[in-house]
């Protein structure tokens, strides 16, 4: 099966991810400022960019139910279906003693492996102290790294003091940028195309990107009768 092709290769799926809970909230408030900065950068370089937002608060008891079901409903199937179309992301959440969100991680637990595979993406976080500083870096890169993202150079946080700083304005702006480019050179497209089959798809996997041909699996085997709980006839 071939992978679908955007008839306009200007056109470019900006999906934010907020798990602020605070109304209003310092994460949304950083999240929508990255947004715009990406937004007007990525307008400026000739690309017809939209917007989507998934807020994770409301969604937070489907996101519970999920975890446990094994399964997410429709509503919580509409927000990962709308992150799976996404040409690039920004990913925001509070820290709260030294890690990330629950609500955050319990997201990004639900989404398929394949699911943001060469996808740039803007890391963010929030703090009420600088002490949480190096979260973004120690613990949500290697988080999107596990999940074959593209993460940005720069990384943002904000603790309460960053917010009137002179040098935070151009750190969001440098973030923006290296997004852009990501964008622009469609590096995400060009590893997907190229080496899309070296990679190793969980079964059952199911990306935005390609989904293998359902008759290559061999569900008469005896290994996927035992995975439907059957068995292998006194074996």
């Amino acid at each position: 099966m071939t992978e679908p092709t955007n008839d306009n290769s200007n056109a470019v799926r900006l999906v934010v991810i907020s798990a602020g809970i605070s109304d209003p909230s310092s994460t949304r408030l950083l999240a929508d400022q990255l947004a715009q900065k990406s937004m007007a950068q990525l307008t400026d370089a000739g690309m017809e960019a939209t917007l989507s937002v998934i807020d994770l608060a409301p969604l937070a008891a489907d996101i519970a139910k999920a975890l446990i079901a094994g399964f997410p409903n429709e509503k919580l199937k509409a927000a990962i279906d709308t992150l799976a179309g996404a040409d690039a992301v920004i990913a925001a959440s509070p820290v709260y003693k030294a890690g990330l969100s629950g609500l955050f991680k319990s997201f990004i637990d639900l989404l398929d492996n394949d699911l943001l595979i060469a996808k740039p993406i803007i890391l963010a976080a929030t703090a009420g102290t600088a002490r949480h500083a190096m979260v973004v870096d120690d613990q949500m890169r290697p988080l999107f790294a596990y999940m074959r993202a593209l993460p940005v150079p720069t990384a943002i946080f904000a603790a309460p003091e960053d917010w009137s700083s002179p040098e935070f304005g151009g750190r969001l702006a440098r973030a923006a940028t290296e997004l852009t480019q990501f964008v622009r050179s469609r590096v995400g497209p060009a590893i997907t195309g190229a080496a899309w089959d070296s990679y190793q798809h969980q079964f059952g996997s199911a990306s935005s990107q390609r989904h293998e041909p359902a008759e290559q699996i061999d569900f008469d085997s005896d290994l996927m009768k035992l995975a439907a709980g059957g068995s292998l006839g006194g074996r």
